[in-house]
């Protein structure tokens, strides 16, 4: 019989005449590499869902005209510097005032799509408008007017003129309001939000350019980015950079929150991560130390026979390199079960599969184990085979 085979008996032999002691000490490596797996697993993946949960709280990022408005062909090209999987929604604001039963009325004129995507926390009741000649109303405009999903509703707008027909003004004139152009639409939403929104009424951009006769500009464009703060701070640089027209900026009180949120559960979760390890070795060392206490009479009988410390420090680390890797893969295949059901019940979505995170697994139980195994190895090659043997 070959030298490993003949080590690999002796270890397996080992293991199985303390069936219960080693169980207890598997089930304890195991416990750890499943938490170790599974808080790594959200610890990698965190960054991910939290930024699916704060795009729910409206955009994080705001262009701005650098002098007047920002045209269509400078906010495309601003957008394109954002990569396409980090961009979540962008939506357009187009800002005039219009008049409802010859009432002043905030317009907003926007892609409804993309108002959808970077406002999901907007309460509509009834339908988001999908063609022009449809219109959302916010909670207090539809009280005002007593208007309800369904209903009709017409909408000028309003240009300035002097008596003489001079659009520049002139002193000598009075000036004179004439209602020159309206539209006619369908009430489709009812938007409730609890802030200002409410005030607003909500059109299409081709609506807009209709009922005013402008060419299509953009007042502020809100957007939604999937990235982490340092991201989102090269975007903003990237844009401003590449499209000097156009001011790029971050809506500070949803970052830093994502930011501050996000660090300390990351900071919990290495904590966590780090106590559950100690404890494992703790473990795993007092089940060792049991383990070399009961065998003291057959490590003595070995060294009185010629064993070296070598061989006895090769038997007992065997047994705990086997523990490890046993343990360390029945806790990454739990650990990826523990990730998914936290993931579920916190952020209610599944987590990504991560297969390096197994072999990354059993390598810290291994390497927990071996440690764990040091201070009972000590002991176990500072008996003495003469005291042993004589039975003190």
């Amino acid at each position: 019989m070959g030298k490993r085979k003949m080590y690999l008996r002796m270890i397996t032999a080992s293991l199985l005449r303390r069936r219960s002691r080693m169980i207890i000490a598997l089930l304890a490596i195991a416990i750890g590499a499943t938490i170790l797996s599974g808080l790594v697993t959200i610890y990698v993946d965190v960054p991910r869902q939290m930024g699916a949960q704060f795009r729910n709280y409206g955009a994080n990022m705001i262009f701005t005209a650098t002098d007047e408005s920002v045209t269509e062909e400078e906010a495309k090209s601003a957008i394109a510097v954002i990569p396409d999987d980090e961009l979540v929604g962008a939506a357009p604001y187009w800002y005039e005032t219009v008049r409802v039963n010859d009432v002043p009325v905030m317009a907003a004129a926007t892609d409804m799509e993309g108002a959808n995507a970077t406002s999901p926390f907007w309460d509509v009741s009834g339908e988001w408008p999908s063609s022009d000649g449809e219109i959302m109303i916010g909670e207090n405009v539809a009280n005002t007017y007593n208007l309800k999903v369904g209903d009709k509703m017409t909408a000028t707008y309003a240009s300035e003129t002097d008596e003489s027909g001079d659009a520049s003004g002139d002193a000598s004139g009075d000036a004179e309001v004439i209602m020159d152009n309206y539209l006619d639409f369908t009430v489709t939403g009812i938007l409730d939000t609890g802030g200002t929104e409410e005030d607003y009424i909500y059109m299409s951009l081709n609506d807009m350019q209709t009922l005013t006769g402008k060419e299509i500009s953009y007042d502020v464009c809100e957007l939604s980015v999937s990235a982490t703060s340092d991201e989102l701070n090269r975007i903003k640089d990237a844009i401003n950079e590449a499209v000097p027209s156009v001011t790029a900026r971050l809506v500070k009180r949803v970052t830093q929150s994502e930011t501050t949120v996000l660090s300390k559960l990351q900071a919990l979760v290495l904590l966590v991560t780090i106590v559950v390890l100690a404890l494992t070795m703790i473990c795993v060392a007092t089940t060792m130390t049991a383990v070399v206490a009961e065998r003291r009479k057959e490590i003595g009988l070995r060294k009185a026979l010629g064993a070296s410390n070598r061989s006895i420090i090769a038997e007992f680390m065997g047994e705990g390199i086997i523990l490890g890797a046993a343990g360390g893969l029945i806790g990454s295949i739990m650990g990826f079960a523990f990730a998914q059901a936290v993931s579920r019940s916190v952020f209610n979505a599944s987590i990504s599969l991560m297969p390096w995170l197994v072999p990354v697994t059993v390598i810290v139980s291994v390497f927990v184990t071996a440690a764990a195994c040091m201070i009972p190895i000590r002991s176990a090659t500072d008996v003495d085979p003469a005291l042993v043997l004589k039975g003190e």
